[in-house]
């Protein structure tokens, strides 16, 4: 028989209890301002395996970092000059830049690639979970691999309900659509990944 999965409003109480078992190494639900995130102990490679393992989803497929201060990017990421300007126009916010990776980033985070996604989220709840928890989180969409990402609690609930211990409760997703992905390893010559809010005009005005 699964485990149950359990719901939390996002009470300080509860984003405490919360933030102790994701330094535990346990996947919490989170909601962001795009879509439901699965999130897990970026730094703890044993905890985001489990994040595969929950969604079956391929361990190519890299998982996005998320912070909650510029100041905490460079403890992930070798940041450029140009990685700061986006930073600093759109974060918090649906903008996630690849960069060189940090050592302290497990290679299970990066799928062994030199580089790691990284994002500040403009969810309130999720950006004092972050707070509270002291550690970068990666948390991909929490649903199925290959199902629609999720933009309620309920959606997690009825995706991953029995695989994954908890979700926090954050009302629906402002967005409802995934993360901008740039590529600014090279200043010069960044590349979209993929669109998202944030457009293409957007990113280049900006640079």
């Amino acid at each position: 028989m699964p485990s149950p999965t359990r719901t939390y409003r996002g009470t300080p109480r509860n984003l405490t209890r919360l933030a102790r078992r994701l330094r535990a190494g346990e996947l919490v639900a989170v909601p962001t301002e795009t879509v439901y995130g699965l999130a897990a102990n970026a730094l703890d490679s044993a905890a985001c395996r489990r994040i595969y393992q929950a969604k079956g989803r391929p361990s190519r497929d890299p998982l996005i970092v998320h912070i909650h201060s510029i100041e905490q990017l460079a403890a992930v990421a070798m940041p450029n000059e140009a990685a700061f300007r986006l930073a600093r126009r759109f974060w918090p916010g649906p903008l996630t830049l690849i960069l060189p990776k940090r050592p302290t980033v497990p290679e299970v985070v990066s799928a062994g690639l030199p580089s790691v996604a990284v994002r500040m989220p403009s969810h309130p709840l999720f950006r004092r979970l972050l707070r509270l928890a002291g550690v970068p989180l990666a948390a991909p969409s929490a649903n199925p691999f290959g199902y629609v990402s999720p933009t309620s609690a309920a959606h997690v609930a009825a995706g991953l309900g029995g695989r994954i211990p908890s979700i926090l409760d954050g009302g629906p997703s402002r967005i409802g659509l995934e993360s901008t992905i740039i590529d600014i390893r090279r200043p010069r010559s960044p590349r979209l990944l993929r669109p998202g809010a944030i457009t293409q005009a957007q990113l280049e005005r900006a640079l």
